[in-house]
């Protein structure tokens, strides 16, 4: 991919450093974490900068390797009783912050689109109302976390709330990809993310996102949040 302004890297790179922090802070800095999260960040990276991810011919579409891996890793915590204890200790205000990453994230696509490098439909100018999940997170954290106040049931509307528009932007970006099976954006696909540094918004922001989704609401239906 043609080489970008400067600040729109950057600002992706921080992003990335954002998430990364919130996720080694809400695990109290986890070796485990930091040891799984660097390595995949280093494998993945690899693999975009050897053109693995911005092959769009190949069959199966080689962005599911950039997904899979930690989609799995999430089923394996989920389904092990080591890995559900691991996850019912994780801090939840912590993870309700991370997702002020969603902000600059969506400040990066919008970037993207104006170098013609994603779709409008990506953007909160277009179809993606994801910003409002990192806006409203601060604010949440206050009425829960600091005011203690309808903490189970503003939390958990939250979290549902936020997690489909997660879902939106994943899926209107998976069918904006110029793949075979392509559905949107003909005239401006989602190019950007078959790339270094931008792999890592599917490859490992998304999923850190959508993993602090579901902690949070299990911590919240079992009963084991408590503020």
């Amino acid at each position: 991919m043609e080489q970008l302004p400067f600040y729109i890297p950057a600002l992706f790179i921080a992003a990335l450093l954002l998430t990364l922090f919130f996720l080694f802070k809400a695990t109290r800095f986890s070796r485990t974490i930091a040891w799984l999260s660097l390595t995949w960040l280093f494998v993945s990276g690899m693999l975009a900068f050897n053109g693995f991810y911005s092959d769009v011919s190949s069959m199966p579409p080689h962005m599911l390797f950039a997904v899979l891996p930690p989609l799995a890793l999430m089923a394996f915590a989920f389904a092990s009783k080591r890995g559900r204890g691991f996850i019912d200790a994780i801090d939840p205000g912590t993870l309700t912050l991370l997702h002020l990453v969603r902000i600059p994230v969506e400040l990066v696509l919008l970037f993207l689109f104006l170098e013609k490098k994603v779709p409008r439909i990506m953007t909160f100018e277009g179809n993606n109302l994801d910003i409002l999940s990192g806006i409203s997170a601060p604010v949440i954290y206050y009425l829960v976390f600091v005011r203690k106040k309808y903490a189970r049931r503003t939390l958990l509307v939250w979290n549902i709330l936020c997690l489909l528009l997660l879902l939106n932007i994943v899926i209107t970006a998976i069918l904006a990809v110029p793949y075979p099976f392509q559905q949107l954006a003909f005239d401006q696909p989602n190019q950007a993310v078959l790339y270094l540094p931008y792999i890592w918004l599917p490859a490992f922001i998304v999923p850190v996102v959508f993993f602090s989704h579901l902690v949070l609401m299990r911590q919240i239906m079992r009963g084991r949040f408590k503020v």
